[in-house]
């Protein structure tokens, strides 16, 4: 989960929202890596998910379900948005989770 979303904000770093119009592998790379992440979310028990309640995991779980079932519609729009701005907060939470996977 953790590598998941550390990988699609580092593909943001570099990169300019343009890219993704361009880029089909980028595209869907992020959109895999946030995929990978929504199911973990998923299979996060109840009691982490209680532990962590400023995690948005109904989101990521949401998020995954839509680019699973709506693929021939997904907004790369949303995709960048939740990889270049939302995900780096996750990143950070996540780590206080699992601090050995810090590095």
């Amino acid at each position: 989960m953790l590598a998941a979303a550390r990988r699609a904000v580092s593909l943001t770093e570099v990169r300019a929202r343009q890219d993704l119009d361009g880029d089909d592998v980028l595209a869907l790379a992020l959109t895999h890596l946030l995929e990978i992440l929504g199911e973990a979310a998923k299979g996060v028990s109840s009691e982490t998910k209680d532990r962590y309640p400023d995690l948005p995991w109904s989101q990521m779980a949401a998020t995954r379900d839509r680019l699973i079932h709506g693929y021939f519609s997904v907004d790369l729009d949303i995709v960048w948005q939740i990889a270049r701005h939302d995900l780096p907060s996750v990143v950070a939470a996540l780590e206080t989770m699992v601090p050995d996977e810090k590095a």
